[in-house]
């Protein structure tokens, strides 16, 4: 049994790497504008890509349901069970971030769109509704950035350890395997 992951994951992890980390950026980069149509364009891109993520978190999430991680003989007993605690909370939060992002915008005046395409909007102008969600979402933001942190300096560990376990969601160099 292999013990790396497949290309769909690492494909799909290494994706979803650079939207969300892309994502966090803008987000700090945009929250700084002053009110006028830059802000309003930068907005716009922000809740395209991150509707984006949201549909690329449920493929990831529909592919991991039918593809269980490989083993990994390198970690302990106690460095197994932190590393699928900190895979479940990344999960959820890689779902929770976008998704109060999107409920905030539904309790705006202005338009959800998808890179210029309209889309319906369930809920109604409410500045209250808004700035919860919002809050939430800026806190969960923040909340992930801080983890992928986390999951980042892992991955460093692992590659000064030479343990394998940073090969196993890279692709082989060829003869490698």
């Amino acid at each position: 049994m292999s013990t790396r992951y497949g290309r769909v994951a690492m494909g799909l992890h290494w994706l979803m790497a650079v939207l969300v980390i892309g994502m966090i950026g803008w987000g700090m980069w945009m929250a700084d504008l002053p009110k006028g149509p830059e802000r309003g364009w930068a907005f716009g891109i922000h809740k395209s890509f991150g509707l984006l993520a949201l549909l690329l978190i449920a493929v990831r999430l529909g592919w991991r349901i039918g593809h269980r991680p490989p083993p990994n003989p390198a970690l302990t007993g106690l460095e197994t069970r932190l590393a699928n605690a900190t895979h479940h909370l990344l999960y959820t939060l890689l779902v929770l971030v976008p998704a109060m992002g999107l409920t905030s915008v539904n309790f705006t005046k202005y338009p959800l769109k998808f890179f210029g395409i309209p889309l319906p909007k369930p809920g109604w102008p409410d500045e209250t509704l808004n700035a919860l969600f919002s809050s939430t979402h800026k806190v969960l933001a923040w909340t992930l950035a801080a983890l992928i942190v986390l999951h980042v300096a892992a991955a460093i560990r692992h590659a000064l350890r030479r343990d394998g376990t940073l090969q196993r969601m890279l692709p082989a160099r060829r003869g490698a395997e």
